[in-house]
C-alpha cells in the first residue's frame, strides 16, 4: 500500500512539474510587452504584389532588430495587390522615407515577417507614410516547379546538343 502511494505522489508531482514548465517557457517565449505596447508608435503602409502566408502581429524588422508588428492586411480591389499596415514603435522615428520593405521567412520554412532596409533620405517616416520600395515573399512552391521547368528545358536542349555536335566532328 505504502509503494502504491510514493508512486502516486511522484506521478502527480511528476504531472505538476511538467505543466510548470510549459507554463515557464510559455511566458519566456512570449513577448508580452509587444502585444500591449503598440498604440504608441506610429502607421506604415506597404503594398505587395504576394504576401504568402504572412500574418496579423508578425514581427517588423530592421537590421535584426523588432521595431513593430504588422498591424493588418488587406486586400486592393482596384490595384489588385495586398496592403499591410505596420504599426511601427515611437521611438524609431528616424527611419528614411525611401527605406524598403521585404516580406521574409524566419529559416527555411519559418513564419513570414516584414523586413526593412534603410535608404538614404534625409526626411523620416511619419504617421501614413507608404513604403514605396516593397519586395513581395518567395513561395518556395513557386522556386521549386520554376526550377524543375528549368532543368526540363535543358534536359531537351543537352540532348539535341551532342548530336549537332557529332555532326560535326564527322565532317
Amino acid at each position: 500500500m505504502e509503494s502504491n502511494r510514493t508512486r502516486e505522489l511522484g506521478t502527480g508531482l511528476f504531472i505538476f512539474l511538467g505543466f510548470a514548465a510549459l507554463l515557464f517557457l510559455a511566458t519566456q517565449t512570449t513577448d508580452l510587452e509587444e502585444y500591449g505596447g503598440d498604440s504608441d508608435g506610429y502607421r506604415v503602409t506597404a503594398r505587395f504584389d504576394d504576401v504568402a502566408g504572412l500574418k496579423v502581429r508578425a514581427p517588423v524588422t530592421m537590421a535584426g532588430v523588432n521595431i513593430g508588428r504588422v498591424e493588418s492586411i488587406a486586400f486592393d480591389n482596384e490595384r489588385l495587390d495586398a496592403v499591410v499596415s505596420l504599426r511601427i514603435k515611437q521611438k524609431f522615428n528616424r527611419i528614411p522615407d525611401d527605406s524598403d520593405a521585404s516580406i521574409l521567412t524566419a529559416g527555411l520554412l519559418g513564419s513570414k515577417y516584414v523586413g526593412l532596409g534603410p535608404g538614404g533620405s534625409d526626411t523620416y517616416l511619419t504617421d501614413r507614410s507608404e513604403l514605396e520600395i516593397t519586395q513581395s515573399a518567395v513561395v518556395l512552391e513557386q522556386l521549386v516547379s520554376k526550377f524543375l521547368f528549368s532543368q526540363a528545358e535543358k534536359g531537351g536542349g543537352a540532348e539535341a546538343a551532342p548530336a549537332t555536335g557529332s555532326d560535326s566532328s564527322t565532317e
